[in-house]
């Protein structure tokens, strides 16, 4: 399913801020890649970098890396001496993300870890400020429960991908990953200890704000 217009996506990312080189350069290889709809890409990356820098984070949580676009994206509004964390399941695509990071020159705020995402968040003794959740879909409930108590009163969670292609729009919802996204964003939608919001810009952004 066409979740957006293609003319009003082409408009809108002629209108915003251009793609820096490093970010047109993985833009450039994801198009060609099989699963390169995984890359964030230059709308949903402009939009997470313009929110970095509305918070001037010290902690960043990123779960999911894969070719470190978003990483680069959300890094760049780090205040002085911050960090973030991304945590990738896979080893190639942790070494395809650092050769991006070094190429950004962001490899002194990047911290890249790979394996586990639960065992890996359980053990960062972090207190997160801005935490984007991109990885498998069944495990996105997991993950919400584990970083909540652990980001700051007013920090932000941003998940991606919970429109899901679609799928979650459809009268019954059938497929594993479908019916996880629409499990979380019910969850969600239901915990009164944050205030929450669900924007349309590409497959769904859930922008989730702990209360305070």
């Amino acid at each position: 399913m066409e979740i957006v217009n293609p003319l009003a996506q082409a408009y809108a990312e002629q209108v915003s801020s251009a793609e820096d080189p490093t970010q047109l350069a993985i833009s450039r290889k994801a198009s060609i890649h099989p699963h390169g709809q995984m890359s964030s890409g230059h709308l949903q990356g402009k939009l997470l970098e313009l929110i970095s820098h509305l918070m001037q984070p010290a902690r960043i949580l990123e779960i999911g890396t894969f070719m470190g676009y978003s990483a680069i994206c959300l890094a760049k509004g780090l205040q002085q001496g911050g960090k973030l964390h991304s945590i990738e399941l896979r080893a190639e695509d942790v070494a395809v993300a650092q050769g991006h990071i070094n190429q950004a020159h962001l490899e002194d705020r990047i911290i890249l870890h790979q394996g586990n995402a639960l065992d890996i968040i359980a053990e960062l003794a972090e207190t997160w400020d801005l935490v984007f959740i991109d990885a498998d879909k069944t495990g996105y409930e997991a993950y919400y429960k584990l970083v909540l108590p652990k980001l700051r009163p007013g920090g932000l969670i941003i998940a991606d991908n919970v429109l899901f292609h679609g799928e979650v729009l459809e009268n019954e919802i059938r497929g594993k990953n479908a019916k996880a996204i629409h499990a979380f964003n019910e969850m969600v939608k239901k915990d009164s200890s944050v205030e929450k919001v669900l924007l349309t810009v590409r497959d769904g952004l859930l922008l989730i704000r702990k209360n305070k």
